[in-house]
């Protein structure tokens, strides 16, 4: 993704489509993708209907990838697209003023969410040479785009602390009080389960807070814009003088 950046940096045009120099991506879907991108949609991503192409084990993978981002994410993300898509100058010049050095730029592209479109289509095999995308790679890949893409999982840690916190707390309620009535079973037992089942059930408290302020920590350090505006239209000039607020109204508002 950080060659794609540097190309998207120093490219220039009303539209831009990246693409695998491999043939893999074929020349001929450019046709359809710009008539589609004439029509009005600023995105238009290229669908792979079929990807018998890949191995078993790559199709499953990517299917759970999806699933699994696509749940966490509230930007979600078009099935079986890759980097081969058209994008609008505009959709181009908002994904470069992204300052994020760990980039995922399918999850970048849906956060901007332009009117987009799909065209389906069947990748053919490779022709010649070999992937670079070796398993690891793209595992690591796949855990860029969770973590880039949502803070639901610190979240979930957060809810999950809290809950085994609470059942911490009332089950050593439970052997305080069970202890008080019948009695002791084994010395110690009771004192030393209720210290740790408390300092537990801190120490999951705190891990929750913990995700909560990380969560917003990593939201902050993206610098993604807080909106994102298309076109602005101007007010005839009559029309604005009929809406502008009277100097009561300035007041009012103001204080």
């Amino acid at each position: 993704d950080a060659a794609l950046a540097a190309g998207l940096a120093h490219v220039q045009g009303d539209a831009v489509i990246p693409m695998d120099v491999d043939l893999q991506d074929p020349p001929e879907l450019l046709v359809d993708m710009v008539k589609a991108w004439q029509s009005g949609y600023r995105v238009v991503n290229a669908v792979r209907q079929d990807r018998s192409s890949d191995g078993w084990v790559k199709r499953q993978s990517a299917r759970g990838f999806y699933a699994l981002v696509n749940r966490l994410s509230t930007y979600p993300m078009p099935k079986n697209v890759g980097d081969f898509r058209l994008m609008d100058a505009r959709v181009v010049q908002h994904l470069n003023a992204m300052e994020e050095r760990i980039r995922f730029n399918k999850g970048l592209v849906a956060w901007l969410g332009y009117a987009s479109t799909d065209i389906y289509y069947t990748r053919p095999k490779r022709a010649a040479g070999t992937t670079k995308w070796k398993a690891w790679s793209l595992w690591n890949f796949a855990l860029d785009g969770i973590t880039g893409s949502s803070t639901l999982p610190l979240r979930i840690w957060s809810y999950a602390g809290g809950l085994l916190a609470l059942i911490a707390i009332i089950y050593a309620t439970f052997i305080v009080g069970r202890t008080l009535v019948l009695g002791v079973d084994q010395p110690g037992y009771a004192s030393i389960m209720a210290v740790v089942l408390v300092l537990g059930s801190a120490n999951m408290l705190a891990l929750g807070i913990l995700g909560e302020y990380v969560g917003r920590i990593s939201i902050e350090v993206r610098r993604r814009p807080l909106f994102l505006v298309d076109t602005v239209q101007d007010l005839p000039a009559q029309r604005s003088q009929d809406i502008a607020p009277s100097k009561t109204t300035r007041q009012h508002v103001w204080g």
